[in-house]
């Protein structure tokens, strides 16, 4: 039997962005679903600072070209003997798993388990920009700082979201509204903090001035939640600064320098990181709870409650567009997502 190629965008080599070679445009063998994987017939893809770190430049050589994105919408095209979540021609959204190859490819395996139902209200393009960021967000906030889903218990509680106008961040706003917390973002733009209080951040700061001052002008002597979302050791110092006694701090950025965790210990504060992969990475027995939230968050969308994120749309999907793509995201002005929409 003759094998079934697809389309895919890779590497080879871990160049600068603006190297024709740094992202190519290949040919792969179409893969078949077994176990618990479900294939899927890519639609639509975003991008995220994932994908930029993954393929920054290095000395490290592929023998095959590595295929990179953590962001797809699609249709299930077939379905392993172990599915019970998804059939044929089910629409779907997810952000897999980084032990994987990406979903930078026109069929692309997966575990259902990791996988929502894509919102019924959104284009494929729409639903794309949201997996990655939302499971990020939400397990941020609700697994990791520990808010509850429920509003009468968060009044008068505050988050402080360090890079709110990102794709993370601007699905934490959207979340952390609904669940009744008073939010305050962090911006360093008038366009950027235009669009955190378009999510609906009651108040936004400059993260490139002490945090202290600027909240207690907005009448804020300290703040019961952080979610840092950008530089966690440039931040380290005002979190410490501004986190109310017995309050929570979590990040999403790693650091190559030291934390001074004393910082934290006369305020009893708890410090967590978050990675949405670690669920796939480890297969821990918890990895459907990704397949319900991404649910969740689908019904909140669906609902009129949370708004997708997407601000730039590129077609077709291929190396040149994937190439903008990532030079997007490391000029580091971009706000919501960029996404991608349709193989020719």
């Amino acid at each position: 039997m003759t094998k079934q190629t697809m389309k895919a965008v890779g590497l080879i080599k871990y160049l600068p962005i603006d190297d024709a070679e740094s992202l190519i445009d290949v040919e792969l063998e179409k893969p078949v679903a077994t176990g618990k994987d479900i294939l899927v017939k890519v639609k639509a893809i975003s991008v995220n600072p994932v994908d930029v770190k993954v393929r920054s430049p290095k000395s490290r050589i592929e023998e095959a070209p590595r295929v990179l994105g953590w962001d797809v919408a699609g249709v299930v095209e077939q379905v392993g003997e172990d599915c019970t979540l998804f059939r044929l021609g089910d629409e779907v959204y997810y952000a897999g798993s980084i032990k994987r190859a990406g979903g930078n490819s026109e069929y692309h395996l997966v575990d259902e388990r990791i996988v929502g139902s894509k919102p019924a209200t959104l284009s494929y393009a729409e639903a794309a920009a949201l997996p990655l960021t939302s499971i990020t967000a939400w397990e941020g906030l609700f697994d990791r700082l520990g808010i509850s889903k429920g509003k009468d218990d968060n009044a008068g509680k505050t988050l402080l979201i360090i890079g709110a106008a990102g794709g993370v961040g601007s699905i934490a706003i959207q979340l952390a509204k609904h669940a009744g917390l008073t939010v305050i973002g962090t911006a360093s733009r008038p366009e950027s903090a235009q669009w955190a209080k378009g999510l609906g951040a009651d108040h936004v700061i400059n993260h490139f001035e002490e945090f202290l001052p600027q909240l207690q002008a907005a009448g804020f002597a300290q703040v019961d939640y952080i979610f840092c979302l950008n530089s966690t050791e440039k931040h380290w110092k005002s979190m410490a600064a501004v986190i109310a006694p017995q309050g929570k701090i979590c990040s999403i950025v790693e650091t190559d320098e030291l934390l001074n965790l004393t910082l934290l210990k006369d305020k009893s504060v708890t410090f967590v990181w978050e990675l949405m992969f670690t669920r796939s990475m480890f297969g821990t027995p918890d990895m459907i709870e990704q397949h319900k939230l991404l649910n969740e968050v689908a019904r909140l969308v669906d609902e009129g409650v949370i708004r997708t994120t997407t601000t730039d749309k590129l077609e077709p999907i291929n190396a040149a567009n994937l190439r903008k793509a990532h030079a997007m995201l490391e000029s580091g002005r971009t706000v919501g997502k960029v996404v991608l929409e349709r193989f020719e």
